[in-house]
C-alpha cells in the first residue's frame, strides 16, 4: 500500500485539438483553455464537486471520468486511498472535440502521481503518456495535453510515444464551438474500413507537410491541413461543421474539424484571428485562443 500526501494537489490541464486535418489520430495542439482539478486524500468516502462546463450533466460518483481514472492510476501505483475529495473547475466544453475527456484523464494521472509518495519515480513522464493513452484509447489528445505545444504521437509494440514541437509564434487559433454535442464513438463509426489510394496519397503528403507548416511556415497551413481521410465521412453527422470548414477554407482560412467535432478550429494569424472574432458567426461561440506551451502541470500551493 502506498503512502499518500496529506496536502491537496491541484492540476491545470489545457484543451486540445487533434487530427488538425490530415494528422488523424496522431497530430495534436494544446490550447489556452483550461480545466483545474483539485484532489485531496481524506479519511473516508468520495466527494465530487463540479463547476462550469458539464456541471449539470456529469455524475458525482465513481462514474465521473476523473474518479475512474484516479482509481486506475492508484491501482497502478499500489493501492487506493481511504477517501477522496475532488473539485473540478471546468472551462473546456464537453463533447465538442476540444479534448475534455483527455483533460480529465491527464489531470487524474498527474494528481494521483503527485499524491503518492514516490509517485514520480514509479510513474515517469513517458509512463504517464502511456497510461493516459491506455485510459483514453488513442494518444493524440493526451500527448498534447501532457506536453503542450504541437505534438505528434504514435503507438508501437503496445506503447505510446510522442514528440513535441514549438508552434510558430504567428499561429493564432480560433475555435468555433456550436451548442450541439457529438460522440467520438459515433462519428468514428462513420469511418470506412478502406479509403481510395489517391486519397491516402494526398493525406500522406499533407501530413508530411503539416509539422513544417505549424512550426516554420504558417503560410503553408491551407494545403497542409487538407484532408480526405476522415472529415468528409463524418460530415453527415455534423453538416453545419462541414459547411463552416468549407466556407472558411474557401476564404483562404486554414480550418479543420477539431478532433471528432463538432468544433471547427481555424489556424490563422493574429490579424486573421481578429477579423474572424469581429465578424462572428451566428450559432457559434467564437473563442480566440493561443497555443499552450506548458502542458498539464501541478500548480504549486499558494
Amino acid at each position: 500500500m502506498p503512502s499518500f500526501r496529506a496536502a491537496a494537489v491541484r492540476v491545470r490541464v489545457p484543451a486540445t485539438s487533434a487530427n488538425l486535418g490530415p494528422g488523424f489520430d496522431s497530430a495534436g495542439l494544446a490550447l489556452s483553455l483550461y480545466d483545474d482539478v483539485l484532489v485531496r486524500v481524506t479519511d473516508s468516502g468520495l466527494a465530487v464537486d463540479v463547476a462550469g462546463e458539464g456541471a449539470d450533466d456529469v455524475p458525482r460518483d465513481e462514474r465521473h471520468l476523473v474518479v475512474s481514472s484516479l482509481r486506475r492510476v492508484f491501482d497502478r501505483l499500489g493501492g487506493q486511498p481511504r477517501g477522496l475529495d475532488i473539485v473540478c473547475a471546468n472551462r473546456i466544453p464537453h463533447a465538442r472535440g476540444l479534448g475534455s475527456s483527455s483533460a480529465a484523464i491527464v489531470s487524474a494521472v498527474l494528481a494521483a502521481r503527485a499524491l503518492v509518495v514516490g509517485g514520480s519515480s514509479e510513474l515517469d513522464d513517458a509512463a504517464c503518456l502511456d497510461l493516459a493513452n491506455e485510459l483514453e484509447g488513442h494518444p493524440d489528445n493526451v500527448a498534447a495535453c501532457l506536453r503542450g505545444g504541437v505534438t505528434f504521437a504514435w503507438t508501437a509494440d503496445g506503447r505510446a510515444s510522442a514528440i513535441r514541437l514549438d508552434a510558430h509564434g504567428a499561429l493564432a487559433p480560433v475555435a468555433f464551438v456550436p451548442s450541439d454535442r457529438s460522440s467520438t464513438a459515433e462519428v468514428r463509426g462513420l469511418l470506412p474500413a478502406t479509403v481510395p489510394y489517391a486519397d491516402a496519397v494526398l493525406n500522406a503528403s499533407r501530413a508530411a507537410l503539416l509539422p513544417y507548416a505549424l512550426t516554420v511556415d504558417p503560410s503553408l497551413l491551407l494545403p497542409a491541413t487538407e484532408d480526405r481521410m476522415h472529415q468528409s465521412y463524418r460530415a453527415p453527422a455534423m453538416q453545419a461543421t462541414a459547411d463552416l470548414v468549407e466556407s472558411l477554407r474557401g476564404q483562404g482560412v486554414p480550418a479543420v474539424v477539431s478532433g471528432a467535432g463538432p468544433t471547427v478550429l481555424a489556424l490563422t494569424t493574429a490579424a486573421g484571428r481578429a477579423a474572424l472574432v469581429e465578424a462572428g458567426r451566428p450559432g457559434w461561440r467564437v473563442l480566440p485562443l493561443d497555443v499552450d506551451v506548458r502542458g498539464a502541470h501541478v500548480v504549486p500551493a499558494a
